[in-house]
């Protein structure tokens, strides 16, 4: 089967995020008053597996190693079987 995987990797709460800081300052110039910025990074693959629950295991897996670095970063797994 196929599969669609979207993870969403966020700082978690209470790290310092200066591409928000810097963002909000500047709309702030721009005259917008805006607050709680958070920024996040989004990573969208397929993948062929035999089941949802392998599919699951094996990016939890890559978010470990790679894709993110548990100790500062959330991170949320979307996945979708293709029709």
């Amino acid at each position: 089967m196929k599969f669609n995987i979207e993870v969403k990797i966020s700082l978690k709460n209470g790290m310092l995020n200066p591409e928000a800081t810097t963002i909000e300052r500047s709309l702030d110039l721009l005259g917008y008053k805006v607050s709680n910025t958070q920024t996040d990074n989004i990573v969208k693959f397929e993948m062929e597996e035999e089941s949802e629950e392998k599919v699951e295991i094996e990016v939890v897996d890559m978010c470990e190693r790679l894709l993110c670095n548990p100790v500062i970063h959330d991170y949320e797994i979307i996945i979708k079987e293709e029709i």
